[in-house]
């Protein structure tokens, strides 16, 4: 079965729209390699109308220019990229690109279930990340935690009456501060309550 993996940078207050004057002075090769090994994972790319707006904006461009960047450039222009929106008003400008056609959910399932799909990213999109997380079918949350405070913009959660466990399956810390913390959508641990745990806490006899 085909893995769902969203990739997100994110600052210390959850905001994860980067801009120019907090990402960049923390991307380096480090997290270069970390976003790469994201998107190898995968043959598809499920994207949100405005992430991919973002995208086809600039990397069809970058791959014209031919600079270091153009090979990422081309490789997302050759992968498969469907396109979340309930608004279809413009022709989508891009080779290897399509309309998601129905739910979001089922066919966030039947590409798990697909045998020819190697693997499903999801980058930025944040409205589907949470569509996706809601419905049990995002497999992998994989942050670039910058050790910023950004103060405004769009959160990766927002308010819900419902808790949201995970389960850590990895980390890595970086010279800059960016933390690479990947999780899977998880239950809590039990229904632990302070009686329970109440031998812990510090200075106790227990």
């Amino acid at each position: 079965m085909a893995k769902i993996v969203s990739t997100l940078f994110i600052g210390l207050d959850g905001v994860i729209e980067p801009e120019e004057d907090w990402h960049f002075p923390y991307f380096d090769e480090n997290m270069g390699a970390a976003v790469t090994e994201d998107y190898e994972t995968s043959d598809t790319v499920l994207i949100g109308r405005v992430t991919y707006d973002s995208f086809e904006g600039a990397w069809p461009d970058r791959e014209t220019a031919g600079e270091e960047d153009a090979q990422f450039a081309k490789w997302l222009g050759d992968t498969r990229k469907i396109v979340v929106s309930r608004a279809r008003d413009r022709d989508l400008g891009w080779r290897n690109v399509e309309w998601l056609e129905g739910d979001l959910v089922d066919a966030a399932k039947a590409l798990r279930a697909d045998p020819g799909v190697k693997g499903v990213i999801v980058p930025g999109s944040v409205s589907v990340v949470r569509q996706l997380l809601a419905a049990g079918v995002l497999d992998e949350l994989r942050l670039l935690v910058h050790p910023v405070a950004v103060r405004h913009g769009e959160r990766l959660f927002d308010d819900s009456d419902t808790v949201q466990p995970f389960r850590l399956l990895r980390s890595e810390s970086y010279p800059t501060g960016v933390v690479r913390l990947i999780y899977a959508p998880s239950e809590l641990p039990g229904t632990t309550s302070y009686d329970d745990i109440k031998e812990h806490v510090p200075l106790s006899e227990g």
